[in-house]
């Protein structure tokens, strides 16, 4: 069997909210959206929270990149115990 990376389908939609609004958490002001976790129509995720990229780049446990194309993104803990009721077992 051999090796295939995998790649985001950028075709995949936004199709059900994992756990509550960064509103009903109290997470955000005004009208800010951010930040949510969703599965998307393809099963894959989206996380939207702050890229801290540069911040942890040089502070990465051995083993642990982030390649290029990719971000490193911080969501409150609070955002993601909600989003756990919602994430399925297998």
């Amino acid at each position: 069997m051999s090796a295939h990376r995998w790649e985001a389908d950028p075709s995949a939609e936004l199709s059900r909210r994992w756990g509550k609004s960064s509103h009903e958490l109290g997470n955000t002001s005004g009208d800010g959206s951010c930040p949510d976790v969703w599965e998307l129509s393809n099963g894959d995720v989206a996380v939207i929270g702050q890229d801290l990229t540069e911040t942890y780049q040089d502070r990465l446990p051995e083993g642990v990149s982030v390649d290029p194309g990719e971000r490193l993104i911080i969501i409150p803990r609070s955002t993601m115990i909600a989003a756990k009721v919602d994430i399925p077992d297998a």
